[in-house]
Formats: structure tokens, C-alpha cells, sequence
């Protein structure tokens, strides 16, 4: 999707629980007449891992005759993460793909040096309405693959892994953890898991350089923290957080190595390079950007946050 971000110096707080580096909360934010809970960047933790960009969406009821309608807009130099929990979404990219997304299935859009798309409600959920639930994450590319050609590739639901542990279910999206490995194919070691905890079940953090707990919905403990629907909790290297359910809960794990450097971001774009940015802002505007077939409407570059 498509938005600025206004970092709120509230959001975040110290944690006293040993290995646990910060407590992230959700910030709303309006997208396209849509309110989205912004997780990352925050204050002092512009990322975990190399997700730089945490947006979850919903859940919302949309009403007939109203969609979700993100026009073609452009990305630079990472890659996009898109996992439904509930819900459509028309994907159109400049690449040619036409791929609705479906809860359980991943849409994994590689931008490389530059890639156009489209986001919206299928025509066949309009008129009747719809509920649309789901995350949206950026990925830094390493800078020796920030300028690749751009790709798309749709991961069905039934080829993630499922992992059943004591009172928990597991979706290992991308990465390996908990014995089990996606057949996502990423440029630097990246983890994404969605887990579900059953009331009083715990679950052990898995081992990465970076690493953090969001709750989509229910409610955990870690040693002396205790979090709720849309808090992040970010942990040291190292550390091996137990998250203990204190009710049915839904949570995503995301980390990985970080970035190989620092990234500017501004609006779609990220880069190692802000005269890459720069010159991608240029390019928007002059209309040097591939079109995405079928999608005539386009967001104009904003003016500068």
C-alpha cells in the first residue's frame, strides 16, 4: 500500500523483562480512507530484521458498494509482503500478474529496480460487501540486489508449512523455524510466522539475529510483560522469550538478519542510496514507470513529507 509515515514518540515503551529490548504499539493510520494500525518504523526501531514496514489492515467490514481501491503506484529497492487472515485482494502489477490473494496464501512482490501496483476489492465482493483482515510488510533488499529485475510469485496457502506443537499452530511463512522450512525464496535470511496460542499454551521463541511478537488478537505474558492486539514485543539477540496465551491468540513472529546498512525511506521508496530515491521520485513524475495493464488510475507523487 501506499502511505507517509509520521513517527508518534508515544508508541513505544521500556520493558523490564530481561531480553526484551522495547514494547511497540500500533499507531492508526488512513490509507486511501482506510484505517490501517502502523507497527514499524517506530521510535528507535525503524525495523526488525529486514521488515522496515509492518501495516496491519483491519479487520474492517466493507460495506456493498464501497472496496478497497489502492490505485498503481510505484517501489524501489525492497520487497513487499502481503498475508491475508480474512478477505480478498486484486493484485495488478506492472509485470503483467493479475493474482487475487486469499487468507493463508502470500503475495511476495520483489521491486528490485522498479515495480508498479495495484491493490483493490475484487469486482465479484463489490456489490455484496466484504471483511477484509490481513498484514502488509517491506523486506530491505541486500544492497547487491536492491536494483534486480523485479518479480512476483504467489505462495498458495496449502504450500506453507503447518507445524502443530502443544496447544499451538503454527504457519512458518517464510524462513525456517520449528523444524519446518517455506519454499519462499528470499535474498537475506528472513523469518515470518504466524502462530495460533490456545488459552493457557506457551510457545518459545525461535532463534534469529532480530526478532519480534506482534498480537493480532488475544493476549500474551513474557516474563513481566503483558501484551495485547496490536503491540509489538521486540527481543534481544540472543534472548529466548516464552510467550504464555492468557486466551485464544493470534500472533506473527518477523525478524531475520538486519539490513546491510542504512535505508532511507520516503513514501514507496527505500534505498541504501537517497539519490536513488530521488531519482525514483523523478521518474514517477515524468512517467517513466512501466503501467499496469488493465488499471488506467495512478496515485500522483505527493509532495514532500
Amino acid at each position: 500500500m501506499s502511505q507517509f509515515e509520521t513517527i508518534d514518540p508515544t508508541c513505544q515503551t521500556c520493558p523490564s523483562t530481561p531480553g526484551m529490548e522495547t514494547i511497540i504499539k500500533a499507531r492508526p493510520r488512513n490509507i486511501d480512507g482506510f484505517t490501517v494500525a502502523r507497527v514499524l518504523p517506530a521510535p528507535n526501531r525503524r525495523h526488525v530484521g529486514p521488515f522496515l514496514f509492518f501495516d496491519h489492515i483491519g479487520p474492517v467490514d466493507i460495506p456493498p458498494g464501497k472496496a478497497l481501491d489502492v490505485r498503481p503506484h510505484p517501489h524501489i529497492n525492497l520487497a513487499t509482503v502481503t498475508y491475508l487472515l480474512e478477505g480478498e485482494i486484486e493484485h495488478r502489477d506492472s509485470l503483467g500478474t493479475a493474482e487475487t490473494i486469499r487468507p493463508g496464501a502470500i503475495n511476495w512482490m520483489t521491486a528490485g529496480r522498479g515495480i508498479v501496483h495495484s491493490e483493490r476489492t475484487p469486482q465479484a465482493l463489490r456489490q455484496a460487501g466484504s471483511r477484509l483482515h490481513g498484514l502488509q510488510l517491506w523486506v530491505a533488499l541486500p544492497i547487491d540486489y536492491e536494483e534486480v529485475e523485479p518479480s512476483f510469485h504467489h505462495y498458495a496457502a496449502q504450500d506453507l508449512p503447518l507445524v502443530e506443537l502443544d496447544g499451538v499452530r503454527l504457519r512458518v511463512l517464510a524462513g525456517s523455524a520449528y523444524g519446518a522450512i517455506s519454499p519462499i525464496e528470499t535474498y537475506s535470511t528472513v523469518l515470518f510466522v504466524e502462530a495460533h496460542l490456545s488459552p493457557g499454551s506457551s510457545l518459545t521463541m525461535p532463534q534469529a539475529a532480530e526478532l519480534g511478537a506482534y498480537v493480532i488478537d488475544g493476549t500474551v505474558r513474557c516474563g513481566e510483560e503483558r501484551a495485547s492486539a496490536g503491540q509489538l514485543l521486540v527481543f534481544a539477540p540472543g534472548s529466548a522469550g516464552v510467550l504464555h496465551a492468557e486466551e485464544t491468540t493470534r500472533i506473527a513472529l518477523i525478524g531475520g538478519d538486519p539490513p546491510d546498512g542504512p535505508r532511507h525511506m520516503w513514501w514507496n521508496f527505500v534505498s541504501s542510496s537517497a539519490e536513488r530515491i530521488e531519482q525514483a521520485k523523478q521518474d514517477w513524475q515524468d512517467g517513466r514507470f512501466a503501467e499496469v495493464a488493465g488499471d488506467d488510475e495512478f496515485i500522483p507523487l505527493p509532495g514532500d513529507a
